[in-house]
């Protein structure tokens, strides 16, 4: 009988071993029970914001439904690299980032060296729009857009604008540039402190979410000339939409949604953003609306189409300014 090699007998244990350990590995997917642990949920901005009350408000829900806590983890800053950072180097299909799609959809325009590629974020679930407006201070003599067109138009370089850095700079900045506007854009760290300085006139034009401008706005400081989203805000139904107001170049919805890691498995995501859907009932919407959103849930495949569609939008913009993608390695 002729007899085997020592080192087969030694492949075919090792081989088998690994199988062994590799069946006991826990795989998503829509059929395996999922989730198995507690959850961590990234939030790229910070306690307070309207991606973070969208977060709490789903996490409270999809924990009981799932039967496993969740943790909701505030890692702003950045410009939503270091919650995004957090969630890639995870690499662990029960750590799931919550955030606007404009957190990073100009991060290859902004960023060079980036600590993540495109497809380490796999969309899941849409979730909402950010309500997002053009605001002046109240003692500023404009009432529309056309307004301050022609104000700008009368007094060229006078005014200073302020907004939020990424997609929606890009956004406002194609459209000065569109319409031959100069106005100066002034920079800053904290939005807060920009919507503080449009109350006192120091800045006099800022795009931003409504929920950050709101307190101003509620206290009779400034006023909305439009909102650059596709629908009216619930809560200001006489603000126009610029498209309305015949700047259709203005147009832009905040997408804020569910994101998982690189090869989880496109079932599963379905299953999880129905889930997402069972979950949002009046209680989520409102809490939305509250907090400066829309509540908008979609599939994965239609949050992929949604951040494709604004992926494009800023590509339009940032050539319109004159702003390439920087080289990454």
């Amino acid at each position: 009988m002729r007899v085997k090699p020592r080192w087969l007998f030694a492949a075919a244990f090792g081989f088998a071993a690994i199988l062994a350990v590799a069946a006991k590995m826990p795989v998503a997917s829509a059929d395996t029970a999922w989730p198995t642990r507690p959850l961590r949920l990234m939030v790229t901005l910070g306690a307070g914001s309207g991606a973070d009350i969208g977060a709490r408000l789903l996490a409270d829900r999809l924990s009981q439904r799932w039967g496993q806590p969740i943790v909701v983890e505030n890692r702003p800053g950045g410009d939503g690299l270091v919650a995004i950072n957090a969630f890639v180097t995870a690499n662990d299909d029960h750590v799931l980032l919550f955030s606007p799609s404009a957190s990073f959809t100009a991060h290859p325009y902004l960023h060079d060296h980036l600590p993540y590629k495109p497809d380490d974020l796999v969309p899941i679930a849409r979730v909402s729009n950010t309500l997002i407006a053009i605001a002046v201070p109240a003692t500023m003599q404009v009432d529309s857009l056309h307004d301050l067109v022609a104000m700008t138009r009368a007094q060229p370089g006078a005014l200073n604008w302020a907004g939020v850095t990424g997609a929606l700079d890009f956004m406002f900045a194609g459209w000065l540039k569109q319409e031959g506007l100069n106005l100066n854009k002034v920079p800053y760290r904290n939005p807060i402190d920009a919507a503080n300085d449009l109350a006192e006139s120091r800045v006099q034009v800022y795009e931003a979410s409504l929920a950050i401008v709101r307190p101003q706005l509620q206290a009779g400081k400034i006023k909305l000339l439009a909102m650059v989203n596709t629908v009216r805000a619930p809560t200001e139904p006489n603000v126009p939409t610029a498209a309305e107001a015949d700047y259709p170049a203005l147009t832009f919805d905040g997408l804020v949604g569910l994101f998982g890691p690189r090869g989880m498995p496109l079932a599963l995501r379905q299953r999880i953003a129905s889930d997402i859907r069972s979950v949002a009932d009046s209680a989520v919407a409102n809490g939305l609306t509250a907090s400066g959103q829309i509540m908008n849930i979609g599939g994965p495949e239609e949050f992929a189409t949604s951040i494709d569609a604004q992926r494009a939008k800023v590509a339009e913009f940032a050539k319109m300014i004159g702003v390439a993608p920087m080289p990454q390695d």
